[in-house]
């Protein structure tokens, strides 16, 4: 009995073409800016017609964790790390940074400016903190619910 080689084809179904779950960014100014933007895209493109609110929430939640990462998370302007991953039931975000000092809220305090981020993050979402391998900095996670 003579065997031929399987016969390999094509597959009949090929996985979405979309945006990554993973975005770099400089540790600068512009990037709060450039992880919203990039949030809220992502965001709309995995789920199917997602909530204007559920849209701000993330928005905000990632605006606030990477600035948090640019004043506090790298040195000399140094590279950051976005993760997004988005279900009908909550959208996950993970802001990776090099310092492995991690955040806590302050005191409330009306009178600054600053010092008010993880009290937004802590409103909207469920939110902790990790240490990256071979303690090479933090991340630290934030899940916001669905709608």
């Amino acid at each position: 009995m003579v065997t031929s080689a399987p016969k390999w084809r094509e597959p009949s179904r090929r996985l979405p073409v979309g945006l990554p779950s993973q975005l770099i960014l400089e540790a600068d100014k512009e990037a709060p800016a450039a992880a919203r933007a990039y949030a809220r895209e992502f965001v709309e493109h995995v789920l199917n017609d997602p909530d204007d609110d559920h849209l701000d929430d993330v928005a905000l939640v990632v605006s606030e964790l990477v600035t948090n990462a640019v004043r506090y998370g790298t040195e000399n302007h140094g590279l950051m790390l976005v993760v997004l991953d988005a279900d009908d039931s909550r959208t996950r975000i993970e802001v990776h940074d090099s310092v492995r000092q991690r955040p806590r809220m302050k005191p409330g305090n009306t009178e600054s400016r600053r010092g008010r981020g993880l009290h937004i993050v802590d409103a909207l979402a469920v939110w902790g903190t990790g240490t990256r391998p071979m303690g090479k900095g933090k991340f630290v996670w934030a899940e916001v619910p669905g709608r």
